[in-house]
């Protein structure tokens, strides 16, 4: 009997082992191709793209309008009425609105 169990246990270790080395080399693996397939794709981007001098930058959004201000502000109440937003964080994101 304790020869039986010595090699369950010793069966048992022999396979957690390679099991854990099988799923580290999976792991190093899928990170190599994941490199490797970032390299190309920052390779293709450079020659799909020639070298241009930088662009300008994207104009400000522009001011909310009063009626998306009081969409906001209906939205607010009703995820505060739902107990999502407490009395403070309703304040503060009505005073944000507001003040945009």
């Amino acid at each position: 009997m304790p020869g039986l169990l010595r090699g369950v246990v010793r069966t048992a270790a022999i396979a957690g082992t390679a099991t854990a080395v099988s799923n580290r080399v999976s792991r190093r693996q899928a990170g190599r191709w994941a490199q490797q397939e970032a390299q190309e794709g920052y390779a293709q981007q450079g020659a799909a793209y020639p070298a241009q001098a930088p662009a300008e930058p994207p104009p400000a959004p522009a001011a909310p309008s009063m009626e998306d201000k009081i969409a906001q502000l209906k939205e607010l109440g009703t995820l505060k009425e739902q107990g999502v937003l407490t009395e403070e964080e309703f304040a503060a994101q009505k005073a944000r609105i507001l003040g945009s």
